[in-house]
């Protein structure tokens, strides 16, 4: 449905999304940094957000900005059913991806991935970075059902996409000719590094791969150290490459799981030479959680997972993603932000109503992605926003609550109208 111009809403919003002003200074802000403040909208933006007079009461709902997904992978989302990895180890999920990807069709790709950004944008998210398997049979077929599927759901979210390869494939011809395929429709070069490696060829093939980002101008998001060996060692080598070689494009580690395992001072030294050459890093918690650190019928008390607060200390921009949604890497997820942030919390130890422990899920997932809006809730800002159902974190968190979503100005339908709707409500 359309909304009239002119309207207003008396909600909490927490006191890190909100701009500096004396105004809102003054308002009246809960023992969860939740302020109490009437919002007011024209069009598709902000036009006044004032302090609530009168005094707040229960009654008030919780407003966010619509969230951004900094790492995700769509093309192979809800294949559990057919592709279980039963044994929640990390080689059993590489070698079920891998049979699963020769058995996809474009069919099942574009279903799929559409199901995956309906359900994100009826749960609330303006943005999906979703890196796409790009090596072998399925390359084209993948790439063909997302780069249409962009198109169609642009007025409604943004899909950013990377291509997903070993790294030597960036050094070979076929290589090349994909990035300058991925480049011609504004995608990112993307790769994994993960112990065990040779370390003179794994740093070979970065400079190469980096040399050709360069060159085309492609932003880069790697998969790193996912692992429990060898903490921290593809970053490692990651900062000592970019010691020797000007990276003019936006670099993005996403896992980094093992350098929460590094000695503290160790640690800190790694932290702050990433945020030195403005590496700025995804840490996926739940899909970490899950796999790495397993021993059978051993309960892991140590888990490798990013340092994000570490990070976050020597400057670092970090985010938290999804990862992986009912595939074989990882069993749960369903696109839901506000799911993502009630399970990262006793994970990571990630509370909302700090301002480092909500950015990760709001301002720095929009910095990873380099996104227009960067989240914070000011007159101008856009009216995107997730109206929940919850006037506290903790009733939020809880159990995801009901929403209602608003993009550009006017709230969408409910979440049983169709996808075929949802995407003309606009129109």
């Amino acid at each position: 449905m359309k909304l009239q111009e002119g309207k207003c809403l008396d909600v909490w919003i927490p006191r890190g999304l909100v701009s500096s002003g004396a105004e809102i200074l003054s308002a009246f802000t809960s023992a969860e940094g939740l302020c109490a403040l009437s919002l007011s909208w024209e069009g598709d933006q902000i036009t006044n957000l004032q302090p609530i007079q009168t005094e707040p009461v229960s009654s008030l709902k919780m407003l966010l900005p619509r969230f951004a997904e900094p790492h995700a992978h769509i093309d192979k989302a809800f294949t559990w059913r057919e592709a279980p990895n039963l044994n929640g180890n990390y080689q059993e999920a590489l070698e079920t991806n891998l049979n699963e990807q020769r058995k996809r069709t474009l069919q099942a790709v574009y279903l799929r991935a559409e199901r995956s950004l309906s359900l994100a944008v009826k749960n609330g998210y303006r943005a999906i970075r979703s890196h796409v398997d790009s090596f072998g049979s399925c390359t084209d077929q993948n790439w063909e059902a997302l780069l249409d599927l962009r198109s169609k759901w642009n007025s409604l979210i943004e899909l950013q996409l990377v291509a997903l390869v070993p790294l030597e494939y960036w050094s070979t011809e076929q290589g090349k000719d994909l990035a300058v395929g991925i480049s011609a429709v504004g995608g990112l070069l993307g790769g994994v590094l993960v112990p065990p490696f040779d370390r003179k060829v794994s740093r070979n093939l970065l400079i190469q791969m980096f040399k050709l980002a360069n060159q085309l101008g492609c932003g880069i998001d790697l998969h790193i150290d996912e692992s429990q060996m060898q903490p921290a060692a593809g970053l490692s080598l990651l900062v000592q490459v970019l010691d020797h070689i000007e990276l003019d494009v936006p670099l993005t580690c996403s896992h980094s799981s093992s350098m929460g395992l590094l000695p503290s001072r160790d640690l800190r030294y790694l932290a702050e030479r990433l945020a030195r050459h403005q590496v700025k890093v995804v840490a996926l918690p739940l899909t970490n959680a899950w796999l790495l650190g397993r021993k059978e019928r051993t309960t892991p008390v140590q888990r490798p997972i990013a340092p994000i607060s570490q990070l976050q200390e020597a400057g670092v921009t970090v985010a938290v993603g999804g990862d992986n949604v009912q595939d074989p890497w990882f069993p749960l997820g369903n696109f839901d932000p506000i799911a993502l942030m009630s399970l990262s919390l006793p994970i990571a130890q990630l509370a909302p109503w700090k301002r480092l422990g909500l950015a990760p899920f709001t301002t720095s997932a929009a910095a990873v992605m380099n996104l227009e809006w960067d989240g914070i809730i000011q007159i101008g800002c856009p009216a995107d926003f997730v109206l929940l159902d919850a006037n506290s974190w903790s009733e939020a968190l809880s159990s995801p609550p009901s929403r209602e979503v608003m993009i550009n100005g006017s709230w969408i339908a409910n979440r049983s109208e169709s996808k075929n709707n949802l995407i003309e409500f606009l129109g």
